[in-house]
């Protein structure tokens, strides 16, 4: 499998610059005042935040658990650090790519499969049942959020209509991909498709070896769906670690409210974070990463009752974790990785060239 190579440019830095400018004017336009958002990070309870920080990696490591999991059971062995290693990779991917939805999965696929050479179908199929597990409780979250402001009256109008539409939009992709799933003959006849489109469209320059490696796959990825069917056990396992990655990713929010000082009810950060994620996970290829995240954070909480400044503040606050962390840990993972690979790519050439000395010499 060839390597995912992707070049850094001035268009890389393009889209995330319209995203901070776009914020920015938005805080003119609601007349949030940046002068006072900067004196209120000043007075933050620096304790609290480093701990919304220290657990950024917590709640990572449990998502890279709860991956390695369904990985372990289709017999796709690597270690807890690796499979860390490779979700860090795989965030800075989501980051710099604007895909963020199916980025950073395409890599996590070729960095397994590049140390366990034939094991696509598997990893595809773990990385599915992951996204479905993801898109499950992105569900009951919305809805448990929802009930809850819908009892404390505050919710409705635009926030009410935005999350039942997530609701619908994520419920209809979740039942499309458990179809996928199920139905063997949909799968290859959807590659077949793409295989057939492709060399039309490359009039036969792109000669495409990879169908029986593709069909092959895809069979692969449906025995491996039929094995989790009769893994209860492991499902639960995967699905406990992906919850308490949950749990800390929607505490992180809450604890840099708290580090203002500002107690925010656990129903606001539920719905708006649930919001979020629902956008980023839909598989379209929205650059859902700077500026547009940041917008609507604020306007949701500003929506639920939040004041304007706090909503500006803690927004700018839970992004420099969320997003400008994780970009700076991951970038760190993928130089890390990319490393490791060539010099073991090097160590493995001088081994071959060594042995065809001693065969020559003989």
């Amino acid at each position: 499998m060839e390597a995912v190579k992707y070049k850094v440019t001035w268009k890389t830095f393009l889209l995330p610059l319209i995203g901070i400018v776009a914020f920015l004017i938005y805080l003119y336009v609601f007349n949030v005042d940046i002068l006072e958002i900067i004196a209120t990070i000043k007075t933050i309870d620096l304790s609290l935040y480093l701990l919304g920080a220290l657990f950024i990696f917590v709640e990572t490591l449990f998502y890279s658990v709860s991956w390695r999991a369904l990985l372990s059971f289709l017999h796709v062995r690597i270690s807890v650090l690796k499979s860390y290693l490779y979700v860090w990779y795989g965030i800075y991917m989501d980051i710099i790519i604007p895909a963020e939805s199916i980025s950073g999965e395409i890599t996590r696929v070729y960095l397994v499969t590049r140390e366990k050479n034939g094991s696509h179908g598997q990893v595809v199929a773990s990385l599915v049942t992951h996204r479905l597990m993801g898109m499950g409780v992105s569900i009951c979250s919305l809805i448990g959020g929802t009930v809850f402001l819908l009892t404390e009256g505050q919710v409705g109008g635009l926030v009410l209509e935005l999350t039942l539409f997530l609701l619908l939009a994520t419920t209809i992709i979740l039942l499309l991909l458990m179809l996928l799933c199920v139905k063997e003959e949909w799968t290859l006849r959807i590659i077949d498709i793409i295989i057939r489109l492709t060399e039309r469209i490359s009039r036969g320059r792109w000669k495409l070896k990879i169908r029986e490696e593709a069909l092959k796959a895809a069979r692969m990825f449906h025995d491996s769906m039929k094995e989790f069917a009769h893994a209860p056990k492991t499902m639960v396992a995967s699905s406990v670690f992906f919850l308490l990655s949950w749990s800390l990713s929607m505490s992180v929010s809450y604890l840099v409210f708290l580090s203002l000082g500002y107690r925010i009810s656990w129903s606001v950060i539920i719905v708006t974070t649930s919001i979020v994620v629902a956008v980023k996970s839909i598989p379209i290829g929205i650059p859902f990463e700077v500026g547009l995240p940041e917008i609507t954070m604020t306007t949701l909480y500003i929506l639920l009752g939040v004041p304007a400044s706090i909503a500006a503040t803690g927004t700018v606050l839970n992004r420099i974790l969320t997003l400008w962390l994780r970009f700076f840990v991951g970038f760190a993972s993928q130089q890390w990785l990319e490393f490791r690979a060539i010099a073991e790519s090097k160590t493995d050439n001088k081994g071959s060239d060594s042995v065809a000395k001693v065969l020559l010499g003989r």
